[in-house]
């Protein structure tokens, strides 16, 4: 089945949001919460991708607005996101691939080091990916994940839409690299191959678990939106 540019964009909108979902809670994802913006787009583009989504109510409205001060949800939320993902001495929800695919395998998980995280980073390298310049986190991170699903999308509309591929910027560091040198040679097999081998074997799991573990309304209706999507 031939996919549409309009749908590789949608996609490309639906990782970039769940990107923002679950990275350490900054302005732009409080105020979105608050506003109510997040749970329209959820909507909007989960509708558009004929996703089965019902959303109940918009995500995180009720900590919102028993929240008078932005500063006050902000707080709220980062200790949520350090609770489930950080964690001392261990987080209650891994963010990363490698920690869950660790636990599959039944050998201890070690950052950077383990076969799945340095098989997540290799990809990235043939997308002509990188580490962004001044950090040091493993890249199979889950919103790191969906950074890399949001460029492949946004590739794959470009080629859908017969546009030259040099209009898409490779983000930071790295230089675009021809469709046909891909993974699976084009931006949308490159996008199934991924999805396929590294999100889907692990992402709806930590979803599930976030859900479990959260005090917070907001990361089990993101959880389930990326359930909903990764199963379609």
């Amino acid at each position: 089945m031939t996919v549409t540019a309009d749908t590789w964009q949608a996609r490309a909108a639906l990782c970039e949001l769940l990107a923002l979902s679950f990275r350490y809670p900054d302005d732009v994802l409080v105020g979105a919460i608050a506003s109510g913006e997040w749970g329209e787009a959820a909507e909007e583009i989960a509708g558009a991708l004929g996703l089965a989504w019902p959303a109940d109510g918009a995500p995180g409205a009720a900590e919102a607005a028993a929240m008078d001060d932005p500063d006050e949800l902000k707080h709220a939320l980062r200790a949520e996101a350090t609770r489930l993902f950080v964690g001392a001495p261990e987080p209650l929800c891994s963010p990363y691939e490698g920690v869950w695919r660790a636990a599959d395998d039944g050998v201890q998980a070690l950052l950077f080091v383990n076969p799945h995280s340095m098989d997540v980073e290799r990809f990235c390298k043939a997308c002509g990916l990188g580490r962004p310049e001044g950090t040091n986190e493993p890249l199979d991170h889950v919103a790191t994940e969906f950074e890399l699903l949001e460029y492949l999308a946004l590739r794959a509309a470009v080629d859908a839409a017969g546009e030259p591929a040099d209009d898409v910027d490779a983000g930071e560091p790295g230089d675009v690299v021809a469709s046909a040198d891909l993974p699976g040679g084009s931006p949308a097999a490159a996008y199934d191959q991924f999805m396929d081998e590294h999100v889907r074997t692990w992402a709806p799991r930590f979803a599930d678990k976030a859900a479990d573990e959260a005090r917070l309304g907001f990361y089990p209706q993101a959880g389930s939106l990326l359930k909903a999507f990764v199963a379609a």
